[in-house]
């Protein structure tokens, strides 16, 4: 697939200069994904899996994933988005990973 490089310049700046005006607090045509807090204890129950079998799966340390369940941390950034993602459609994760 050729891309016209002044057409994807173009996108690219567009996206940027919405993201600075977002970022200013001014509405702009932006879309932005917001993840709220998870349950994770409650997510690997769901899919009725051990600690082990879950963070194997998805590929977070079992260290990691019993601090979350305690409550000692919170998952962010990608990880945040991997369990949201997991909580609303596990089927497809698991087999997007095991492809």
């Amino acid at each position: 697939m050729v891309i016209n490089m002044s057409s994807a310049f173009a996108s690219i700046k567009q996206g940027l200069d919405e993201a600075v005006e977002y970022s200013k607090g001014h509405v702009s045509k932006a879309i932005v994904h917001e993840f709220g807090p998870v349950e994770v204890k409650k997510i690997r129950a769901k899919l009725g899996m051990s600690q082990n079998e879950f963070a194997s799966a998805f590929g977070i340390s079992i260290s990691t994933l019993r601090h979350w369940e305690r409550g000692d941390r919170a998952p962010h950034g990608p990880a945040l988005v991997l369990l949201n993602v997991v909580s609303r459609e596990p089927g497809a994760v698991l087999k997007a990973l095991s492809a």
